[in-house]
């Protein structure tokens, strides 16, 4: 994989945030909150890293509406920075009016729909999460030549991983906490060896203790398995270049 002054960092959870080569930022399903413990009774057991006021986001992305992708807590004050625009999946569009959010720079994406602008290229592509979320999206974001795939929360669908638009894909990204209609380690593997990307990163983990995921599992398999496939696991906070 060719090296650029793209810069991906892991936000913890399933979130990470983007920034090309002309400062663009894009955050994708930031979870800044504890939100899900005062709703769920899912306490967050990861330290929080951002102040969402201080974020200066030019995209803002949610893949659907569940809490820990659109956080009702945080997403009002990174929407407090004027410039930033809110890209989500129709089932937002609930919340985001509960919210008061303006609608003027708010774009609902369905699956196969693009959006795009001077800096970012971003279609959205099928996923499974379940029945209960049919809107749900995964992201397929170009930027500065560069291609990454986000599966979004799904399971794994093998037919969707086939897809001839993933090839050459610089980073995939997918969840491997194998609950909630989500792929577990083995299969985020499994997935990884479809898509052969130039580098994958797992996610979707030890933020809540319901919700699973072992990234030292995944990392065996991918090394038992694909051993010619370049993975990391990254901590909360930590950044990669692309």
């Amino acid at each position: 994989m060719s090296q650029s002054n793209v810069k991906l960092t892991f936000a913890g959870q399933a979130g990470f945030i983007l920034e090309n080569t002309k400062g663009y930022r894009i955050g994708v399903d930031l979870y800044l909150s504890d939100c899900c413990d005062r709703y769920f009774g899912f306490k967050r057991l990861m330290p929080f890293l951002y102040d969402p006021l201080r974020l200066d986001l030019d995209l803002l992305v949610a893949t659907h509406a569940h809490y820990d992708h659109f956080d009702p807590d945080s997403v009002p004050n990174i929407m407090s920075c004027k410039k930033t625009r809110l890209l989500c999946a129709c089932d937002v569009k609930a919340e985001a009016e509960r919210l008061g959010l303006e609608s003027g720079r708010i774009t609902y994406l369905k699956e196969n729909e693009i959006y795009h602008n001077s800096d970012v290229r971003i279609k959205a592509m099928p996923c499974d999460h379940g029945k209960d979320t049919p809107d749900a999206i995964g992201l397929l974001i170009e930027t500065d030549g560069k291609k990454i795939y986000i599966t979004g929360d799904t399971a794994y669908r093998e037919d969707y991983f086939v897809n001839p638009e993933l090839k050459n894909t610089d980073v995939l990204i997918m969840p491997i906490n194998g609950a909630f209609g989500n792929m577990n380690e083995k299969e985020g593997a499994e997935a990884a060896g479809i898509i052969k990307a130039g580098l994958t990163i797992p996610c979707h983990y030890w933020n809540f203790a319901q919700h699973g995921g072992n990234p030292n599992l995944f990392a065996q398999e991918m090394k038992a398995k694909y051993g010619n496939l370049n993975f990391i696991l990254m901590r909360p906070d930590e950044t990669v270049c692309i």
